[in-house]
């Protein structure tokens, strides 16, 4: 045999042995004949280290949102190529290392979770637990589609979009803009920190969403509801008058601790919306109604389910979620729609201040009185405020267009 024809033998063989031995199939695509209704996606097997055989691996879907035959197959040819490549390269789905150092690359999961661990440190706790949902979210989204273990890079402007679009399809506006704006500071902190070279979130446009307010009580509506509480349920009520009278948000009502009552001095210590700490007067008609609480635990919650201070380990958020489906019975009892609910009662009362300081007041008079009552820090975010309560209305013009 020549010594040309023992190089091609043995190319052969080394090729055969090749083929034979190769540790992948070819990613392919299924359509589902064209099927719309049904799920379309990519698919491969991959040879199980343990047992040597090639096993079909988990399936990349196409996004359900894609109502077209041919977005669908756009979007599957680019992870069949994308997966292609990968498998090129050595990727293997049986692999648990998610950081590669030699190869410098972090997986979508691994830089999320960086992101996550960083984000925890700077966000208070109610905050952090909405903030690491929604991400956790986009994280599930990323495994659906098979991008958690690639490389971060690999996350485009049309994948978040696409996430997007999927919780605008299943929930509210807000909670699309939500998701993008948080996704957004995710991305802000892998830049910061080298992971990504630009945040693109930052250029994928809000949406208009329409926000529900609570409607204003009239002053005979609130008093109604005062008289009512004041004989089936005086926490309740004392719970309210923390809203009306010192102008807190309800959650800031659940933070109180006896601590944070100055009966001596008149004064309400607490942690606002916008300032770590915040102080306000104790006026007379809240402090007549505080019972004593001098000889109690410093640390006790105000506010507790047993209607006595006390200990209650739960988060600022379940509190609020507590008083608000207690207040929910009492206002359907009464017959208030879900237009109305206890932030109501700092509308009304707001409205009741401004509209009594116009009175001897010009407007500019009038607002800066009002903001140190109800402790808005700007001029601008009170005017807002007011705007969409309609505290200020304008004189009769009937002359105006008779």
């Amino acid at each position: 045999m020549s010594k040309f024809k023992k190089l091609l033998l043995n190319e052969y063989r080394n090729e055969y042995d090749f083929k034979a031995k190769k540790e992948y199939s070819e990613p392919k695509i299924y359509n589902a004949n064209g099927d719309l209704s049904k799920r379309w996606y990519v698919y491969y097997s991959f040879r199980n280290p343990n047992t040597n055989k090639l096993e079909r691996q988990s399936p990349i879907y196409a996004s359900k949102l894609l109502k077209s035959k041919k977005d669908r197959l756009v979007e599957l040819r680019i992870y069949q190529s994308s997966l292609s490549g990968m498998l090129e390269k050595g990727f293997s789905p049986y692999n648990s290392i998610e950081f590669d150092s030699d190869k410098n690359i972090v997986t979508t999961r691994e830089a999320i979770k960086f992101g996550l661990k960083i984000k925890k440190n700077t966000l208070n706790e109610s905050s952090y637990k909405k903030y690491e949902s929604r991400i956790n979210q986009f994280l599930r989204y990323t495994e659906n589609i098979g991008y958690d273990v690639r490389n971060i890079l690999g996350i485009n402007k049309k994948i978040v979009n696409a996430f997007l679009n999927e919780v605008l399809d299943r929930t509210t506006p807000s909670n699309r803009n939500n998701s993008r704006r948080e996704i957004s500071s995710l991305f802000n902190v892998l830049v910061e920190n080298e992971i990504l070279q630009h945040n693109y979130v930052e250029g994928i446009k809000k949406i208009k969403a329409q926000v529900k307010k609570n409607k204003a009580y009239t002053t005979i509506e609130s008093e109604s509801i005062y008289k009512y509480l004041a004989t089936t349920d005086p926490q309740l009520l004392l719970f309210i008058k923390f809203v009306s009278y010192s102008f807190l948000r309800p959650v800031e009502v659940c933070r109180l601790k006896v601590k944070d009552i100055d009966i001596q001095n008149k004064l309400l210590v607490f942690k606002a919306k916008n300032k770590p700490v915040k102080t306000k007067i104790l006026v007379d008609l809240l402090l007549k109604d505080i019972p004593d609480i001098s000889k109690l635990n410093p640390e006790f919650s105000l506010f507790t389910p047993e209607g006595v201070p006390g200990i209650w380990g739960i988060s600022d958020e379940d509190k609020r979620g507590y008083f608000t489906k207690r207040y929910g019975k009492v206002k359907t009892k009464l017959g208030f729609d879900t237009d109305y609910g206890m932030y109501s009662f700092r509308h009304t009362y707001t409205t009741k201040v401004y509209r009594k300081l116009r009175e001897t007041l010009t407007p500019d008079e009038a607002e800066s009185n009002l903001m140190m009552i109800t402790g808005h820090t700007t001029r601008s975010a009170l005017r807002k405020y007011l705007r969409e309560i309609d505290a200020e209305l304008p004189a009769d013009y009937s002359s105006l267009i008779s």
